[in-house]
């Protein structure tokens, strides 16, 4: 081991023994310490620089590769290692599935401390690449200079950027000329609007000192082959803002809904702004088993529209369902899931703590003639009470899909009030799962476990659990 400063250290020949949280691999240092390591894969012999220290662990970057790993592959990206998105791309994607499955199986098995079947082989994405139908790009007028760059002592010249933020800096933006997540028009979109807005002197954002025309550029497209662009523009300059939609509108027919913000706020949330349509449809219309869903831009829908379809069928798997059923779904965003059972339901209820949500859920449901769907908003711990279940009747199986934290235990509490024959509990984080499971566990007993693969490239994962309530309860 050699001493680079009291703060930073330099360990070397450590062997990266396994996939860490958060896209990590993990390494031991000499005296025993946990080393996470930011761009080496699991079988990699790395010297390592350490850059955050940690009470039993370290924070770490790999600095020199005396053995490649096996499972190493060599990153399609130009952008990898600079771009924080696809932090796996440096694997090969079969051991990407493997090191997925093992977080799911010891998350439920550490944390949840539960009894469980065998574990059901993780369900792989079929498109690897270019598999995700919305991307957000942000502008800014003082580009992120990469390390190579640097060394190479170039004078930068052009400044403006569109890309994305470097992980865990909210000002500085990396310049993207590809991106491998998006299918085209995504990346000609994206470089000919950069292109023509720096011909034509439009201000790219400057977020520190909150000044600037072009803030943020969304592209989102479905399986039916419409597209959706919004601009987020930071002031009403009426010339400029028409200068750049009427040169988007036309040199690319194929955009279906064509729209923009004026976001004079200091974040970049659209959520409270007027979304205003310049040409097409205020929306695009996605499709899955016949059944329509229109997404606005304010709208949530699974970003991987193949593998959320591969989600839901295993979600309705898991729930069996005869007809005769009484279904809540929890956290149910627009119904995607909802309405995705509901022909096999007698009724469904759903509840969403975001209002929009549920006003695109009613719509989507009357698109689709389904008349056995009702949507309610509200905090699930406050509206997932007694008096809701006396008015809307007792559920006989319940699907939840919470956000990353989990389940409120007071959601929790009263799931164990209600008390269904069945639970069928989608997951986006195994570690927020398996908590909550092991709250319910007295009760309900895990028979099914199947992960889905949802993001390639990246250490995510979905999980959906089956739990059935025990027989002595």
């Amino acid at each position: 081991m050699k001493h680079k400063s009291r703060r930073r250290k330099v360990f070397e020949n450590i062997h990266v023994i396994d996939a860490g949280a958060k896209g990590k691999s993990i390494g031991k240092a000499p005296e025993g310490q946990v080393i996470f390591i930011d761009n080496a894969v699991p079988g990699d012999v790395v010297n390592v620089q350490t850059y955050k220290k940690r009470k039993g662990y370290f924070h770490a970057k790999a600095i020199d590769f005396i053995e490649a790993s096996d499972k190493r592959v060599t990153p399609v990206c130009q952008h990898f290692g600079t771009c924080g998105g696809c932090k796996w791309q440096n694997m090969g994607y079969e051991h990407q599935l493997f090191y997925k499955q093992k977080e799911v199986t010891e998350n439920l098995r550490r944390i949840g401390k539960i009894e469980l079947p065998e574990i059901s082989p993780i369900l792989g994405s079929k498109e690897t690449f270019f598999y995700r139908n919305k991307m957000e790009f942000s502008f800014s007028n003082n580009r992120w200079i990469t390390d190579e760059e640097k060394e190479e002592g170039v004078e930068i010249k052009e400044r403006n950027a569109l890309g994305f933020h470097i992980p865990g800096m909210w000002d500085k933006i990396l310049d993207i000329e590809k991106c491998h997540l998006q299918a085209e028009p995504s990346n000609l979109l994206r470089n000919s609007i950069k292109e023509f807005a720096t011909k034509n002197s439009l201000d790219f954002f400057d977020p520190r000192e909150q000044k600037g025309l072009l803030r943020t550029l969304m592209i989102r497209t479905t399986s039916t082959g419409e597209v959706m662009v919004l601009i987020q523009f930071f002031k009403n300059e009426k010339e400029q803002i028409k200068l750049l939609m009427s040169f988007i509108k036309d040199n690319f027919p194929q955009i279906t809904s064509l729209l923009y913000v004026i976001n004079e706020k200091g974040n970049d949330t659209i959520y409270d702004q007027e979304v205003i349509c310049f040409s097409g449809k205020e929306f695009i219309t996605e499709e899955m088993e016949g059944l329509k869903f229109k997404i606005n831009a304010k709208s949530f829908y699974q970003t991987n529209s193949e593998q959320a379809y591969e989600l839901y069928k295993v979600t309705r798997d898991f729930a069996n369902l005869t007809g005769e059923e009484l279904v809540y779904d929890l956290y149910t965003g627009t119904g995607t899931i909802a309405q995705f059972v509901a022909k096999k339901a007698k009724k469904v209820v759903g509840i969403e703590a975001v209002p929009e949500a549920i006003v695109d859920a009613k719509e989507n449901a009357s698109l689709n003639s389904i008349d056995n769907a009702t949507f309610f908003s509200g905090d699930m711990k406050y509206i997932f009470t007694e008096e809701f279940i006396a008015e809307n009747g007792k559920p006989d199986v319940i699907i939840t899909d919470p956000p990353r934290d989990g389940m409120h235990k007071d959601v929790i509490d009263q799931l164990l009030k209600v008390a269904p024959k069945k639970i069928v509990y989608v997951s986006c984080n195994s570690a927020t799962q398996a908590r909550d499971l092991a709250l319910l566990d007295h009760m309900y007993i895990v028979s099914k476990v199947q992960p889905v693969d949802m993001f390639p490239q990246t250490h995510h994962v979905e999980n959906v659990v089956c739990l059935e309530k025990r027989s002595h309860v």
